[in-house]
């Protein structure tokens, strides 16, 4: 099975989780991780050609979709001429607010020890890893939850 998450690229907080079988493509749930005030999206390699798709023109025409160079094609970029290193500097600020995306996973992997799953049926592992998405959004912000209880 694959988890499929959408956080803010601010707080890092998850704002929706969906899951699928492994077979599936990434780009199938482009459009269900959106919550419809996004104005740019930042994605990986897995998701080129989203714009492109009915799916998410029908739902989610006003967004810009900043999606990250196949890593094979960024291997191959010249780095020494002037457009060669600003489009590598554009993949890196891709990448460092994508990396918001993959702290979640860190935290239910490292903190909660969720490193394998135990197929029981997609429905319960839904349910197992909505619980434990809302628990890292819980450990991500308790900094913040504790400053608020006490001013």
């Amino acid at each position: 099975m694959k988890a499929h998450i959408g956080a803010d690229a601010d707080s890092g907080l998850v704002h929706t989780v969906t899951t699928t079988a492994a077979n599936a493509h990434d780009i199938t749930q482009a459009h269900e991780l959106l919550h419809g005030e996004e104005t740019d999206v930042f994605a990986d390699s897995g998701y080129r050609g989203v714009e492109k798709r009915a799916e998410v023109q029908d739902k989610h025409p006003e967004v810009n979709w900043h999606v990250a160079m196949m890593p094979s094609k960024r291997q191959v970029l010249d780095k020494d001429t002037p457009m060669g290193a600003i489009l590598e500097k554009l993949e890196k600020t891709k990448a460092s607010i994508r990396a918001k995306v993959e702290h979640p996973f860190r935290v239910i992997k490292r903190q909660f020890g969720y490193v394998k799953v135990k197929y029981r049926g997609l429905a319960k592992n839904t349910a197992n890893l909505m619980t434990l998405f809302a628990l890292s959004n819980l450990w991500m912000a308790r900094k913040r939850l504790l400053n608020m209880a006490q001013g």
